[in-house]
């Protein structure tokens, strides 16, 4: 595989990290070293490992990960857009403890949710006999660069714009958005 196939196959997969980062860093407003790390290694990894467990599988999988990987991402991000919304709506008076997306539950969720589509990708390359270690790294590489870039664009205009107050309805609604946009590509709605 060419280095410009597969530079558009990494870039499209990272659009997805690059969307909920930004989410992220608009919800934040302040981002540390160690949040920007933590969230881009866990994109950039799980976007790596995706396409190795994909190619692993092979031909036996294909037809049952095929029918559902769209569901599952969709599920995901709804789970995690439904609490961002839910949090937003609360009142901000006295709450100094805001969620991090960077950490725990939340960033394992994201990482799958945003990789998820990686999968096809990884078994696509074993049917077409493609060695997966190449273009896995280079998978992981944009989509943790992608990721650097979405959380700290959010982190801008956060600060730049009124978008601070609503930052995790807006965060939300973008989340839900990715995931019925999955659906749409996948052909399970329209």
């Amino acid at each position: 595989m060419g280095i410009w196939p597969l530079m558009a196959i990494a870039v499209a997969l990272a659009m997805d990290a690059f969307a909920v980062a930004l989410a992220s860093g608009v919800s934040l407003k302040q981002i540390s070293g160690r949040q920007t790390f933590r969230l881009a290694w866990h994109f950039g990894l799980f976007q790596a490992l995706m396409p190795i467990a994909g190619w692993s599988a092979g031909l036996t999988v294909h037809s049952l990960i095929e029918k559902i990987d769209h569901w599952v991402a969709f599920a995901l991000l709804v789970f995690i857009s439904i609490r961002m919304i839910i949090e937003a709506f609360k009142a901000d008076e006295g709450r100094v403890d805001k969620r991090d997306p960077t950490k725990g539950g939340t960033m394992v969720m994201l990482s799958v949710a945003t990789s998820i589509d990686a999968l096809a990708v990884g078994l696509s390359l074993s049917f077409l006999r493609i060695s997966i270690w190449y273009p896995a790294l280079v998978i992981g590489v944009v989509a943790g660069l992608f990721t650097i870039i979405g959380l700290h664009l959010g982190r801008f205009l956060s600060s730049r714009t009124r978008l601070g107050h609503y930052a995790e309805l807006i965060g939300g609604v973008v989340l839900l958005g990715i995931g019925v946009n999955i659906l749409y590509e996948h052909g399970a709605i329209f």
